[in-house]
């Protein structure tokens, strides 16, 4: 039986995230995800404490911010700061044996998006987010794909979710795996599935910004 896993997904952790790392765990189950991905930003500590209530449900992750743009790291042991350069930030994901990618390469939308700079490191990382269900011009999810797809780099998928009605919305169906060798080969075979959320989740990030 092949798994439902959503790679991409925040907690209050992030600045602009409004899940505790409890209703993560308490959704995702309820939905069916057999895997998520905490990805706050330039922060493991929500996906530390989710892992403590569900070890074999949650992924350590990080979408960390560096002077070009976002990466995507998971499998994280260790924290890695903002504000270094890419291919440092890579390094210092690999040390601890994790994996890398690049969200939302090509979202025209966000600032964090690496764009034609994703071209220049395509060597250097594992996986493109190919589907991003916060990404507003479906194109751009497109874009990434084909890349991909040309390059023959592994695709991920993730909802991105930054409230509890977003977890789930896209996910990568995959073989069961066990570490991060096995998430890779899985990958590889993995199929996206889901759909884009409509343009108001975008609201209340803004909201949470504030509060």
């Amino acid at each position: 039986m092949r798994w439902k896993v959503d790679l991409h997904l925040h907690t209050r952790f992030s600045d602009d995230g409004l899940c505790s790392p409890a209703q993560v765990v308490k959704i995702s189950r309820a939905k069916g995800l057999s895997k998520v991905a905490i990805t706050d930003h330039n922060s493991i500590a929500g996906a530390l404490e989710a892992s403590k209530l569900a070890p074999d449900l949650v992924i350590v992750g990080e979408e960390i911010r560096t002077k070009r743009g976002e990466l995507l790291a998971l499998f994280l042991k260790e924290e890695i700061p903002p504000g270094l350069d890419p291919l440092e930030t890579i390094e210092r994901i690999r040390e601890q044996g994790g994996i890398v990618g690049i969200p939302h390469p090509f979202d025209r939308i966000r600032r964090e998006a690496m764009g034609l700079y994703s071209l220049e490191i395509l060597e250097e990382v594992d996986f493109l987010e190919g589907f991003n269900a916060r990404t507003i011009l479906p194109q751009d999810n497109a874009k990434a794909l084909k890349l991909a797809s040309e390059r023959g780099i592994p695709v991920s998928a993730g909802s991105d979710a930054h409230t509890p009605w977003e977890i789930g919305k896209a996910w990568v169906e995959m073989e069961p795996f066990s570490g991060e060798r096995e998430f890779l080969e899985s990958l590889k075979s993995g199929k996206i599935c889901g759909q884009r959320s409509p343009l108001w989740v975008h609201i209340f990030s803004t909201l949470a910004k504030l509060r």
